[in-house]
């Protein structure tokens, strides 16, 4: 676990380690504070007790040096020195504890900044380049379908027109209501999305070669209720993707369609908590820290849940089970059943 660092100072080819606190020797210190105050107090207490000893009056000069007097005296001059030096070895070995203690914990957090570092190294490596990189590219998708939507006029170019061909102006309407000087939305004159297209969106494209889900995702993206779901469907994958939590290694628990058409119609709680089917306790739990930490996070999630909810409504009404079952193994409901767990809507 120790790391390795270079120095100037040492022979080419070979490392200096660096120690992580629980593997360094520890310092060795001749004389403390602690024995300075314990040889002090003791000194003074011998010191004062010889003076008492020597300026006492004497007696009577009977009592033997083994009598009980003199065992009396010896105890009195150096069973304080004794418990002086106990306290100081006590107070030296409490300082010695903190010191291990310390060097103990800067080794526990040394390594779990290592474990951690190693993990989001081996989990965000190949993988979290390859979704960064596809996100971007929807992302530029996404930018690149708004432009071309930007330029729709009222009026489509008839068949086998040339591209540079004037379009006359349209005639004033017979209720001589005043012509929008922008045009008609282009949502207005966009055929209905398809059921597949929107599934098919809902998922994203699999890579950058996937030519018909990035047809499907400009397709949806013409849509305004379905390019907001996508915006927020994106918003939260990106950002849960910093946690390395990708939809695609989720494996929730199949909800029966009944129970989403039960949701659509508003129902909550304990009826539609199968729909809830995503059982891996890391993503939960990492994205319930993240929901409480983070209030960009917070916010993203709950825009996406209203979205979600709104979106689904209108797309149950006329789907049918077998486009409910689709929709449901899609990216986006994954999300869907992850930040809907955590957020306890099926509580």
């Amino acid at each position: 676990m120790a790391e390795h660092t270079h120095d100037d100072e040492d022979a080419p080819g070979q490392a200096r380690p660096t120690p992580l606190g629980i593997y360094d020797r520890p310092q060795t210190e001749g004389i403390t504070n602690i024995e300075i105050i314990a040889i002090g107090l003791s000194v003074f207490w011998l010191l004062a007790s010889g003076l008492f000893f020597l300026l006492m009056p004497s007696g009577d000069g009977s009592a033997a040096p083994g009598s009980m007097s003199f065992v009396m005296v010896m105890l009195s001059v150096f069973m304080p020195v004794g418990m002086i030096w106990v306290a100081a070895t006590a107070a030296r070995s409490s300082r010695v504890m903190r010191e291990e203690s310390q060097r103990l914990q800067t080794a526990i957090d040394a390594i779990r900044h290592a474990y951690i570092a190693q993990n989001h190294a081996a989990g965000a490596g190949s993988d979290a380049a390859s979704i960064t990189r596809k996100l971007d590219e929807i992302a530029a998708a996404a930018r690149k379908t708004e432009t071309v939507l930007a330029t729709f006029t009222s009026r489509r170019e008839p068949e086998g027109a040339p591209q540079n061909a004037r379009i006359a102006p349209a005639p004033h309407p017979v209720d001589d209501q005043p012509v929008l000087a922008l045009g008609t939305p282009s949502e207005d004159i966009a055929p209905p999305l398809a059921t597949a297209d929107f599934i098919r969106a809902l998922n994203f494209p699999e890579t950058s070669e996937d030519e018909a889900g990035f047809s499907a995702l400009r397709r949806a993206l013409r849509d305004r209720p379905a390019a907001q779901l996508i915006q927020a469907a994106q918003d939260v994958l990106t950002l849960l993707s910093q946690d390395g939590i990708y939809m695609d290694d989720l494996q929730p628990d199949r909800a029966r369609t009944e129970v989403w058409r039960q949701f659509a119609r508003g129902v909550r709680g304990r009826p539609v908590a199968s729909l809830g089917g995503i059982r891996d306790r890391s993503s939960l739990a990492l994205t319930a820290g993240r929901m409480k930490q983070d209030p960009i996070f917070r916010d993203a999630a709950h825009h996406f849940l209203r979205r979600f909810d709104k979106t689904f409504v209108a797309f149950e009404d006329g789907a049918s089970d077998a486009d409910i079952s689709a929709l449901a193994e899609t990216r986006t409901a994954r999300a869907f059943m992850l930040l809907g767990r955590v957020a306890g809507t099926f509580d």
